[in-house]
């Protein structure tokens, strides 16, 4: 059984080099791309394509931070449980600028779901495309498109015809936490 977890609960547990205050000078204006988003967020519409063609609907919550001297993000994406309104956990992704190729490196990490998955990302146009395989090795984008320092649109697209065709297979309209 899942754990519920109250996001609003401080458990001050830390890994020692592990949380950062900033970005690192290095590359601080290439870790913006993604270093825009670090604070705490709110999944008020998330939609998911089912196995059996219909969509679901839930809530949820985001929740960014810096690591590792600021080189690296590290966020948090759950659910929330709509009985008694608890945090869940869903999984985590790690990411971060590297300048051999001038893109990101960023990994999810799901326990619920039992996959990982490794992604490349970069800016194109006004959007932010991570690109990666499905668990079936298909190719997949992660899109965060519609950006503002108060909102942005995120979605899931899926190809199984080599990129003649994508499938939207989730996508989130997010807001930042008014404190």
């Amino acid at each position: 059984m899942a754990q519920k977890v109250d996001s609003t609960i401080n458990t001050a547990w830390e890994i020692q080099g592990l949380a950062s205050e900033g970005p690192n000078s290095e590359f601080k204006e290439k870790l913006m791309l993604f270093g825009q988003f670090v604070g705490d967020w709110d999944i008020l519409e998330c939609r998911y394509l089912q196995t059996d063609g219909t969509w679901a609907n839930q809530r949820g919550e985001l929740h960014w931070r810096w690591i590792l001297d600021g080189r690296a993000l590290q966020d948090v994406w759950g659910t929330i449980d709509e009985e008694t309104h608890n945090f869940i956990p869903d999984g985590t992704t790690v990411r971060f600028y590297n300048p051999k190729i001038d893109a990101w490196q960023s990994t999810w990490i799901s326990p619920t779901q039992e996959v990982v998955k490794t992604f490349i990302g970069r800016q194109l146009g006004n959007e932010i495309v991570l690109e990666g395989k499905s668990t079936e090795g298909c190719p997949v984008k992660w899109i965060f498109s519609e950006i503002t320092p108060s909102s942005f649109r995120w979605r899931s697209e899926e190809t199984r015809d080599e990129g003649k065709t994508w499938v939207l297979k989730e996508e989130m309209r997010i807001h930042r936490r008014i404190r």
